[in-house]
């Protein structure tokens, strides 16, 4: 009985050595993610999010977004920051909320990846004056 039992044992560890030995051939390759954006898919994504607060060109909406071509805060954050930043919004009774209506985490968009967030800041850095 014990024999039978290592023989099973052996083979099925054969079994899996060989499988192991074998995968990975023929899966697609995997996307990396890359902190640095593509401005042009950039702006698809922030003409869907963005302009109905911050304008087509990003010069703001009265009352709704700031001008972001001329921005301080903009130019004052890395990419990574404003990444995290427009991942959280921003709170309409935070202090630092000048226009007093609410940034909705990733523009209202949940769907908006981080590597699309990433897009949308290479966008805008295209915006700045």
């Amino acid at each position: 009985m014990k024999k039978l039992l290592f023989l099973i044992l052996g083979l099925l560890l054969i079994v899996a050595l060989a499988l192991s030995a074998c995968g990975g051939r023929d899966r697609p390759e995997q996307v990396t993610f890359q902190e640095q954006g593509d401005p042009a898919k950039g702006k698809e994504l922030f003409t869907a999010a963005c302009t109905a607060c911050h304008g087509p060109q990003g010069k703001g909406v009265p009352g709704l977004g700031k001008d972001m071509t001329q921005s301080q805060f903009i130019a004052g954050k890395t990419d990574k920051e404003l990444v995290e930043f427009i991942k959280k919004g921003r709170e309409a009774d935070d202090p630092l909320n000048e226009t007093g209506v609410l940034m909705p985490p990733r523009g209202g968009n949940p769907a908006l990846t981080e590597q699309n967030l990433y897009s949308i800041v290479a966008y805008i850095r295209t915006l700045q004056e």
